[in-house]
């Protein structure tokens, strides 16, 4: 059993399952499709260490996502790092005062992925 979980919601099953590949050797990872399953199964009870979001995603985007998470009293304090497929420093920088841990781009080293989430969660 590993120590520490991560949510991660993305809707590219692809990504899902080269994150949870890459991660799942060092920590417990939970994929799931879209924002609103993972409002449904965190208020189910279950709580991550470090939530890992796409911005560009159908039914609710990843900054909506971000913004609920961090005025929700119950997950305020989990941390989220936010994937993007756009450079954009506008939108980095707003994320990040939005209270995001980090900004990745996609496609993104699956290695620095783990380095980014490990200083963050170990």
């Amino acid at each position: 059993m590993y120590e520490k979980k991560i949510l991660l919601v993305d809707d590219k099953a692809t990504i899902g399952k080269v994150a949870s590949i890459y991660l799942g050797k060092d920590y417990d990872v939970m994929y799931l499709e879209n924002p609103i399953k993972a409002i449904d199964w965190l208020n189910e009870g279950n709580v991550p260490d470090l939530i890992i979001s796409d911005i560009r995603m159908p039914l609710m985007r990843g900054d909506e996502f971000l913004r609920y998470m961090k005025t929700n009293e119950l997950f305020k304090s989990i941390p989220i790092v936010m994937l993007s497929s756009e450079e954009s420093t506008t939108e980095r920088i707003k994320l990040l005062e939005e209270g995001a841990e980090d900004y990745i781009l996609k496609p993104f080293n699956p290695l620095e992925l783990k380095i980014r989430i490990k200083k963050i969660i170990d």
